[in-house]
């Protein structure tokens, strides 16, 4: 079944990140900037979702929802008119330079206006913003928010830790913090990875309501095309559609006190089947952590590294000690 919503995307040729730059690479070939656009590290690291950064990676990572895919063209495109824009102002300081120079030039001219000149360099400024405006506001407008969402996510920000709830599954508010240095294992990356995640379904609308608990935070996850700030006592919008299964990293982005830098952020996309059987394990598990049961079960995460004692100092202001039952605990 066609997805309604792609009838508003503004670029229905966005496939993937190599597709993106390919399209730019293409569009722009009479620029000579353009071949930087698809370079081979960029390339590389879009044939890959998730995971987090990579090493010698260029570039925005590869977008797994259309926003962001539609994001990482217009930058794209942003890249090359900068870059043809630089490179006509350094040619044309190096030709007056060169061609008015004393010795070229020995009785310099007295004029000063030529209306033609003055009119071409104030409406050409003016094009190129506009050019620039419309795909702009096209974007934003259209990652604002979902008609008909078939999923909604809360997420609230705290000093300095993120919660989760979601209320269509009768998911209640369970926190999720940074795992500490001394028990990074596995797959897990530093001051990335959180001991538990956000879960969501790909293929699947999902509205994202974003506030906050004391101070200003800011909910960005690059892949997903995600960013809004979590207000205390406002409820922003935005919403996405996850495309492919993976693990996607974010962080905050607004200064909110000293851990600001320890409260990262991680959304895992499962398939549809794999969240129904989280969802109803989480709502049904008899263990003492329920969240943990689920993710072990249904995720296959490794949880052993929180039976053992953490020696980084701080750990219990970073919540990687607290209880599950206060993790699960529902704060309103």
């Amino acid at each position: 079944m066609v997805n309604p919503l792609k009838r508003f995307a503004v670029w229905r040729f966005v496939d993937n990140g190599v597709a993106a730059s390919r399209f730019v690479a293409r569009r722009f070939a009479a620029f000579p900037m353009a071949a930087f656009v698809a370079l081979p590290g960029s390339a590389s690291a879009a044939e890959q979702f998730g995971g987090g950064p990579h090493e010698w990676q260029l570039n925005l990572p590869p977008g797994a929802t259309i926003v962001a895919k539609q994001l990482n063209v217009f930058n794209d495109q942003l890249l090359v008119i900068m870059t043809v824009i630089a490179l006509f102002v350094l040619g044309l300081m190096a030709y007056t330079t060169v061609r008015f120079r004393r010795g070229a030039n020995p009785n310099p001219s007295r004029t000063t206006h030529n209306t033609l000149i003055e009119v071409i360099w104030t409406a050409v400024p003016v094009l190129i913003l506009v050019a620039i405006a419309i795909p702009s506001f096209r974007i934003l407008y259209y990652a604002d928010r979902a008609e008909k969402p078939d999923l909604t996510v809360k997420v609230t920000g705290h000093q300095w830790y993120w919660s989760y709830e979601l209320p269509d599954q009768r998911v209640e508010d369970y926190l999720s913090n940074l795992v500490p240095d001394d028990k990074i294992s596995g797959d897990q990356i530093r001051l990335l990875s959180v001991d538990y995640p956000l879960v969501v379904p790909v293929d699947t609308t999902i509205q994202v309501l974003i506030t906050g608990a004391d101070v200003i935070h800011s909910w960005l996850v690059a892949p997903l095309g995600v960013q809004k700030s979590a207000v205390p006592g406002r409820l922003n919008e935005t919403w996405m559609r996850v495309e492919n299964e993976g693990t996607y990293y974010g962080q905050c982005t607004q200064i909110c006190g000293d851990r600001h830098g320890y409260m990262p952020i991680e959304v895992i996309a499962v398939s549809k089947d794999k969240f129904t059987r989280w969802v109803d394990l989480v709502q049904h598990s008899t263990a003492k952590d329920k969240m943990r049961d689920a993710n072990e079960k249904v995720l296959g995460m490794d949880y052993s590294w929180m039976d053992k004692p953490s020696k980084t100092a701080g750990s219990d202001a970073a919540g990687s000690s607290a209880s599950p039952e206060s993790r699960l605990a529902v704060s309103r």
